[in-house]
């Protein structure tokens, strides 16, 4: 497999069990693949099933049918019905993240929540805090907010520290779900350029933008889901 990411068929159905046990057909018969050094932007509207394809990829959500194979080292894990170690495995030291909001979790400094997945990788901590405030600076949080909890962050201020969290590894494969949406245009401008460096060295990036200008700016290729559907 050639492919850093390669999804197959794949279908993904919610049942609203609090409304009668309504079936959603989100994801219906998806293909898609993501090449080394690609940024594939989804371009869908709203509702029509991006996030779902891409917690799915993440292991967050399990489809009703379909394969998703993701390149883990010189493995290829096929991510639907992985053991969770092997899921929690890509996790940590292949699959990058970026979620629409951050999880913040009460108490836990920022710079400790950047860092967090440089020390389940045994970055010493040294390193890892270097790391971490380095890329803190970069996307603008001031240095008196590091040893603070971000649960009183401004949105914008949330989504730099859930960005630099997801970049500070530097992840062979990254899944971006509108990382720029509640930026300002400086911040939204160095997330860009952060993306970018990230292609450049190789990084499969699979992604939704919001902000035609940063999908313009972005993409190596944009794909509608409805068309893999139809393919």
């Amino acid at each position: 497999m050639t492919d850093a990411i390669a999804v197959f068929d794949l279908d993904k159905t919610f049942t609203l069990h609090t409304q009668g046990g309504v079936r959603l057909g989100v994801l219906r018969g998806v293909n898609l693949t993501v090449r080394w050094g690609d940024c594939v932007v989804l371009t869908d509207p709203s509702g029509a099933g991006k996030s779902t394809l891409l917690r799915a990829i993440y292991g967050n959500y399990l489809p009703q049918a379909g394969q998703i194979h993701v390149r883990h080292g010189d493995a290829i894990v096929h991510m639907v019905g992985a053991p969770p170690r092997t899921v929690l495995d890509v996790r940590r030291q292949t699959l990058g993240y970026v979620s629409q909001f951050l999880r913040v979790i009460p108490r836990v400094p920022a710079l400790d929540i950047v860092i967090e997945p440089l020390r389940s990788l045994g970055v010493p901590r040294d390193e890892a805090v270097e790391r971490g405030r380095a890329m803190l600076e970069r996307l603008r949080i001031p240095e008196r907010l590091w040893s603070l909890s971000p649960v009183t962050f401004s949105g914008g201020e949330q989504q730099r520290v859930n960005v630099a969290r997801g970049l500070v590894v530097g992840y062979p494969i990254l899944l971006l779900d509108e990382p720029t949406a509640s930026l300002d245009a400086a911040s939204r401008g160095v997330v860009v350029e952060l993306i970018v460096e990230a292609r450049a060295r190789g990084t499969a990036i699979l992604g939704t933008f919001h902000d035609a200008d940063v999908r313009a700016t972005l993409a190596t290729r944009t794909v509608s889901l409805r068309q893999t559907a139809a393919a």
